[in-house]
């Protein structure tokens, strides 16, 4: 199995239509050993999540913005297992301010609170379990949203997830040389919980069901978890820094050209 005797930490299970409960799913399913975290009120989702998973792991506290938390899992993991394999990052939020239009209104302490939540931790996660998984060589994969361009409604959050893709190439050049590997995965849209709360989200809906050479089903992230497992394996151990995007194509076309004319459909030109 691909990630026969692994053992991982998975964030971000809120609920069973999010990415990290499909990454959490194939984990399993695939042979790894995982350990779910929640926080505050979402860690009652996290444990509800975590019973219909093929086998219920134990879910651990952990608030990213907390120092001490981040000590305590690591101390968890050492004392459980001795080592990580690899670590899943999905976690994100932003104040209502900060999404939905508010771009120029919004506040700098709610636009902190976004990049410390959304950002910084991926790297504070980075650090916090650099030592466990350099025991044997790991990988943390983290979730992105593509942030080449500026997205309606997505606003600070945006501007987060492109501190995410910096953020990413910098923990790659710092941990690679003790064998660690730190990838993102760009997803199109998925009717979850998350996307749910910004609004004007569903406005990208149109754009994929288009777009997308494969098609994309807005209601299946499970082509997503396999690509977070596939990342957590030992076969890609050459890859590190990069940006993966699991979309069905949007992210390769040109905004500006439709469906039909596109080269090979026989209908109209393109221009570049």
């Amino acid at each position: 199995m691909l990630l026969d005797g692994k053992r991982l930490l998975i964030t971000g299970v809120l609920d069973p239509r999010s990415i990290a409960f499909f990454a959490a799913k194939n984990a399993q399913e695939q042979g790894a050993q995982i350990v779910l975290t929640g926080f505050g009120r979402g860690l009652r989702l996290t444990e509800r999540a975590a019973a219909r998973l093929p086998e219920k792991p134990d879910v651990l506290e952990l608030d990213v913005t907390q120092p001490e938390h981040l000590t305590a899992i690591a101390d968890d993991i050492r004392q459980r297992w001795g080592r990580l394999d690899g670590l899943v990052h999905a976690i994100g939020f932003a104040p209502e301010s900060c999404l939905g239009g508010g771009f120029l209104d919004a506040p700098w302490e709610d636009v902190a609170t976004a990049l410390h939540v959304s950002t910084y931790s991926y790297a504070a996660l980075g650090s916090a379990f650099a030592d466990l998984l350099a025991v044997e060589g790991g990988s943390i994969v983290g979730l992105d949203f593509d942030a080449q361009v500026a997205w309606p409604g997505y606003d600070w959050m945006g501007v987060a997830k492109a501190g995410l893709e910096s953020a990413n190439r910098y923990l790659a050049r710092d941990l690679g040389p003790r064998g660690i590997r730190a990838n993102l995965v760009a997803a199109g849209p998925l009717h979850t919980m998350a996307a749910r709360s910004i609004d004007g989200f569903s406005a990208f809906d149109e754009v994929w069901q288009e777009r997308a050479p494969l098609g994309w089903d807005l209601r299946d992230p499970d082509p997503v978890g396999r690509t977070i497992c596939a990342l957590l394996s030992d076969w890609m151990p050459a890859t590190t820094g990069e940006v993966v995007h699991v979309d069905g194509g949007v992210h390769a076309l040109g905004a500006g050209v439709p469906p039909e004319a596109q080269p090979g459909t026989g209908a109209g030109t393109s221009t570049t």
